[in-house]
Order: C-alpha cells, then sequence, then structure tokens
C-alpha cells in the first residue's frame, strides 16, 4: 500500500517532461493502420473503425518515439540499438500515413466521411512529416556546426507545414469525432480516463 501511495504522489508532483521513458523501455506498437480494400464501398461502422484505429496508432507510434526525439534535440547520440528502434518507428508511423491515405482515396466511404477523413490524413501525416524534418533538421545543423559550418535551416518549409497543422484545424477533427463518437487516444482524449 505504501507503495502505491508513493507513486501517486510521484505521479502529481512531477510534470510529463521529467517522466520521460527510458529508450529501453519503449515498446514498438504492433498495430498500425492496414486495409487490402480496393473499390469497395466501406460502412459506417468499418469507417470507424479505420480512423480509431489510424488515429490510435498514430498516438502509440508518436509517443513510442518522443524518448528518441529529446535524445536527438538535446544533441546526444542514439546507440545502434535506439536507432534500429527509432527507423522502425519512423518506418511503421510512414506506413500507417500511407495505408490510410490509399485506404480513403481507394475507396467509397460512407456518407460525410469523405472530407473528414481526407483532413485527418493530411493533418497526422503533415504532423509528422513535420516531426521527421525538424529531426532531420536539428541533426543535421548539428553535424554542420560540428564541422565549423553554420547551419542552414529551411524554416520556410517548416512554417509552410505549420500552416497546415494548427489548433483550428485540430478542434474540427475533434469535433467530427465526438460528433460521429470515435472514441480514440489520439490528441491526449483518453488522459485520466484509464
Amino acid at each position: 500500500l505504501s507503495a502505491c501511495s508513493q507513486k501517486e504522489e510521484i505521479d502529481t508532483d512531477t510534470t510529463e517532461d521529467e517522466v520521460l521513458l527510458s529508450t529501453q523501455d519503449v515498446k514498438i506498437p504492433s498495430v498500425i493502420f492496414t486495409s487490402e480494400k480496393q473499390n469497395s464501398v466501406i460502412d459506417e461502422k468499418e469507417m470507424k473503425l479505420s480512423i480509431k484505429t489510424y488515429l490510435d496508432s498514430y498516438e502509440e507510434l508518436s509517443n513510442a518515439s518522443e524518448p528518441f526525439q529529446e535524445i536527438i534535440y538535446e544533441d546526444k547520440e542514439l546507440d545502434k540499438e535506439e536507432l534500429e528502434k527509432f527507423d522502425k518507428i519512423t518506418k511503421l508511423t510512414k506506413e500507417n500515413d500511407k495505408n490510410f491515405s490509399n485506404y480513403i482515396l481507394n475507396n467509397t466511404l460512407p456518407e460525410g466521411y469523405q472530407k473528414e477523413s481526407e483532413r485527418i490524413s493530411q493533418y497526422i501525416t503533415t504532423v509528422n512529416e513535420t516531426l521527421d524534418e525538424i529531426d532531420e533538421t536539428v541533426s543535421n545543423s548539428m553535424d554542420d556546426a560540428d564541422k565549423g559550418d553554420i547551419p542552414k535551416v529551411n524554416i520556410k518549409s517548416i512554417f509552410d507545414k505549420i500552416g497546415v497543422v494548427n489548433g483550428k484545424e485540430q478542434k474540427k477533427i475533434e469535433d467530427f469525432l465526438d460528433k460521429k463518437k470515435i472514441d480514440t487516444k489520439a490528441f491526449g482524449r483518453h488522459q485520466g480516463k484509464e
């Protein structure tokens, strides 16, 4: 009992930044969005499940990549095992995005789902591309700085993407999820529920 009480105190007294997982504790998600369907008519029940799976996978992959991104941002090196894990998470993230995008473009979705599914796909894919670009920029900047070169950062490209990734777009997505009663972990929607 006392161990549980101490843990509760620790959880309430620390911030999210202080409780980062070690890269060794990271579990690579085993489920991402996949579908072999082409030229099919998707019913609403399947569509809701597809959106949930895609967004839950995005959230799990995003959480799994955080400890690795933290190391990169702190200008530290990832060891071979960490690089392999991070690479696998990055590949799964891209595959998740590609699979969902193909699914919504190559099938007939239920009425009221096409526009919002495209918004979700574009938003999540852009978030992932932006994070990927920032990771690469930080890594390249550090390499350039180590060589004595002044780092060149493509700020315009990053800001162009941020135009798509904003609070208004996320709010539209969350409103749609609420309207269609799609329960997902994405956007921290399960915090406090579990």
